[in-house]
């Protein structure tokens, strides 16, 4: 055969060859050795799809061929509902290593395995790590597994707060806040050393919503089949870190076993030995950037704008990250979502004759009232119906612009409300003058220095200051009234809206149970809701126009570092101070770096340190 190929490739052209061999294999298939598959062979080309989900999950629109696919939960999803999907792929087997991300979005992963699942297909899961979020996944599926050396990580709910004042104390730098709200505690640890009492009671309640129903009620559930209790998973929890072997006996883990055993194990299910594992699964592969070549440089920095599309379809519009005046980009802790480009999505949108409703996407902890403002005015314009749904975090400003929607659905474990507004500065002139950097200002206007960080604020700018901050507050109430009653709560009162704001934070179920949100659900059913009232077919997933488009790495990078130039204070940079210090270290300074990274007004809608929870 191998001599008949070659006299053959020796007197006929390559292109015409290639064509030849793909006709040749398309006609005989079976001519190559290869078993012809039998009619009603139910084994015959059975796979399992593999998919790892490993490190910090991210909310967004990114490109399925970008870097950061394998963390975006949009794409997990449909890679899971993909696999549901194709009639070849009998099983899932997940690879879960080390996944970081909040309740909500354990939320959404666990809604596309169960949709897989109700395909009549079974999912085996297998971690390595054991970390808390792993086993909330992998209790999810029919069968978990887990190496003998590893270590089953869930060790229920923590948050901690670092206060900053003694520090600032220490280098002379005053915090000077004002806020409305005995809830609205993101300025507590700037101005105190503890929590106040509202805060500390926010925070544990919280914290029992989340421990009780996102971690123990879902073990119980998830593993019905074990029937354990909610004394015992408690027990079970208290009891952690735990051998494989031990959370076998607790009934939270089912097989001890490798990962090459575990996959042999998802072949049985697919139908045997011969099943094929698919690795990476539905994955698109990024491309690389060749940097000494032009026009592959070009070509990174024009990705491919959304089509133009003549069927109907969905808006999507995503608000992901710290919300500030401005383009979106990439700020200190990750994404940030601009007013200017939020504003030109949802007019693209609301444009576009094949557009038929918007889903605002929400993942934010808030940040400038001025942007948040914007974005909900444009939205109000909006002639077309639009659905918000929220994330991992939609609080303050990000629940200010999801007051806008027709309709608000939150994950069960979302971090939302927080309605309340604070404002302020850090005065660090006490700093510049122990350098030897002294300052003489001559100024017109009581209130010329409200924005300067030489002085702390004076009674006039105090005065004025605080008539700004409430009369934020004042519209925030307003608009959130608003928005409920033309959702249809017309039981709503300013009085009760009062009694659900002053900055405190709610869980998803705790705003549902208020009425802040009026649906607990995913992404995929608020798009199914947008496609019910509107004239798309029920039957079929509805074409989706993603907004705004994804942004690549060079875009991050340049973006970047305009910040690190924007945000320099005293010739250094808080972008380039924060890189040199130790993660934890980083982490502790963030906040504080955040506030005056902002460039969208001296007001702010920002939650407590409460959604810093492990």
């Amino acid at each position: 055969m191998k001599s008949l190929f070659q006299g053959i490739q020796q007197r006929i052209p390559f292109g015409s060859l290639a064509l030849m061999v793909l006709a040749f294999g398309v006609w005989g298939s079976g001519f190559a050795g290869e078993e012809p598959k039998k009619e009603g062979d139910k084994t015959a080309g059975a796979k399992v799809a593999h998919i790892r989900i490993a490190g910090s999950i991210t909310d967004g629109n990114v490109g399925p061929e970008s870097p950061k696919a394998d963390t975006n939960l949009l794409v997990i999803r449909e890679r899971i509902l993909k696999a549901a999907d194709d009639a070849s792929i009998k099983a899932l087997f997940l690879e879960l290593d080390g996944i970081e991300c909040g309740f909500a979005l354990v939320d959404e992963i666990q809604e596309a395995m169960d949709s897989f699942r109700k395909k009549g297909k079974k999912i085996l899961a297998y971690t390595a790590s054991g970390e808390s979020k792993d086993v909330l996944i992998g209790v999810c599926a029919d069968e978990f597994w887990m190496p003998e050396s590893a270590w089953m990580m869930l060790l229920g709910v923590r948050s901690e707060v670092y206060f900053y004042k003694e520090i600032l104390d220490l280098l002379g730098v005053r915090a000077d806040f004002l806020k409305v709200g005995d809830f609205k505690s993101a300025v507590e640890p700037y101005t105190r050393t503890s929590l106040s009492e509202p805060a500390k009671r926010q925070m544990a309640e919280m914290l029992d919503d989340f421990y009780d129903r996102s971690i123990v009620e879902r073990v119980v559930k998830a593993r019905s089949a074990k029937r354990l209790s909610l004394e015992k998973v408690r027990a079970t929890i208290d009891r952690a870190p735990l051998t494989a072997r031990a959370a076998v006996e607790a009934g939270l883990v089912d097989k001890v076993g490798y990962l090459a055993g575990a996959k042999d194990h998802a072949r049985e299910w697919a139908g045997g030995a011969s099943a094929e594992v698919v690795a990476d699964y539905g994955k698109v592969k990024a491309e690389e950037i060749d940097f000494s070549n032009p026009f592959s440089l070009l070509k990174a920095l024009s990705p491919p704008k959304a089509k133009a599309g003549k069927q109907p379809r969905i808006a999507v519009i995503f608000a992901v990250g710290e919300i500030d005046t401005g383009k979106s980009g990439a700020g200190l802790s990750g994404s940030k979502v601009g007013s200017d480009t939020i504003v030109e999505a949802i007019r693209q949108a609301d444009e576009d004759p094949t557009v038929k409703g918007i889903v605002l996407r929400v993942d934010s902890p808030g940040g400038s009232a001025l942007a948040s403002d914007l974005m909900w005015a444009e939205l109000k314009r909006c002639k077309k119906p639009v659905v918000a749904s929220m994330g991992g975090v939609a609080a303050s400003g990000g629940y200010y612009i999801a007051m806008a929607a027709k309709r608000i659905f939150a994950d069960p474990s979302t971090i939302t409300g927080s309605i309340g507004v604070f404002g302020g500065k850090l005065a660090y002139g006490p700093v510049l003058k122990r350098v030897g950097l002294h300052t003489e200002v001559i100024s017109r206007g009581a209130n010329a220095g409200v924005l300067s960080g030489s002085d702390p604020f004076s009674d006039s700018e105090r005065n004025a200051m605080t008539v700004l901050i409430e009369s934020t507050y004042g519209q925030f109430l307003a608009k959130a009234l608003e928005g409920r009653q033309e959702a249809g709560k017309k039981d709503f009162t300013l009085e009760k809206m009062k009694s659900l704001a002053g900055g405190r934070v709610w869980t998803g179920r705790q705003a549902f149970e208020n009425g802040l949100v009026d649906e607990l659900g995913s992404l995929e059913n608020a798009i199914a809701w947008v496609r019910d009232q509107s004239d798309l077919p029920r039957d079929k997933k509805p074409e989706l126009l993603k907004l705004p488009k994804p942004r690549n790495v060079i875009e991050d990078l340049l973006d970047f570092e305009l910040g690190v130039r924007q945000s320099s204070a005293f010739g250094l940079s808080w972008s380039r101070m924060l890189q040199t210090l130790p993660a934890e270290l980083r982490r502790v300074a963030l906040p504080a770096a955040q506030l005056l990274e902002t460039k969208g007004g001296p007001v702010f809608l920002l939650p407590a340190e409460i959604i810093n929870i492990k």
